[in-house]
């Protein structure tokens, strides 16, 4: 028996999805954050971790957005396991959608700045916001076809790629910001 997809979500359901996405994209948009890229342009891939990080559609951050779809779909079938896929979805949509607007509100802004090694991190774009949602739910998507292993798998893949390529990551990002290690942000930055 195949097992279930995105295809199976209720039109309404998509309907409330959006909703919560154009909600969030209007909250930022009320708190100034910019639609696009100050550079005036969006780049699919942003493979730099410069200004333009957090600009774009898709940029090195992104495996962590797909693996809190993960995340997400597995709390999904935790705390609503006999709802509809669809609730499952819209519940991962909000708490990735909220975690958006609190990552660019100040207070969140600063704490990177000061205690990560995003020293000159300005926040997302709106189109980076909702593109990381997009992101989410393509992660949401994949642990629901995959098999366990796989995803587990895959999780780890994206983080040892990330910690290779930019010595960052979804755990070091989250211990980063909540209890910072000076010998990792010493790592972080090349000392």
């Amino acid at each position: 028996m195949p097992r279930p997809s995105l295809a199976d979500i209720r039109p309404r359901h998509w309907l409330i999805v959006g909703a919560i996405l154009a909600g969030m994209a209007a909250m930022l948009w009320a708190n100034g954050r910019n639609p696009i890229c100050t550079c005036g342009y969006v780049d699919l891939w942003h493979p730099r971790l410069d200004a333009g990080n957090s600009q774009h559609v898709a940029d090195w951050y992104t495996p962590s957005h797909i693996i809190h779809g993960f995340l997400f779909y597995a709390l999904g079938w935790a705390v609503l396991r006999r709802r509809p896929p669809g609730e499952r979805l819209i519940l991962a949509v909000a708490i990735e959608a909220a975690w958006e607007v609190l990552e660019n509100s100040p207070i969140i802004i600063d704490r990177y700045r000061e205690a990560t090694i995003a020293l000159g991190y300005t926040g997302d774009s709106i189109v980076n916001s909702v593109a990381d949602v997009a992101w989410m739910a393509l992660g949401f998507a994949f642990a629901r076809r995959a098999p366990l292993w796989m995803t587990v798998a895959v999780a780890v893949a994206f983080e040892t790629v990330t910690l290779w390529a930019i010595r960052d990551g979804l755990i070091l990002n989250i211990l980063m910001l909540v209890s910072p290690v000076e010998a990792i942000k010493a790592w972080q930055s090349g000392s």
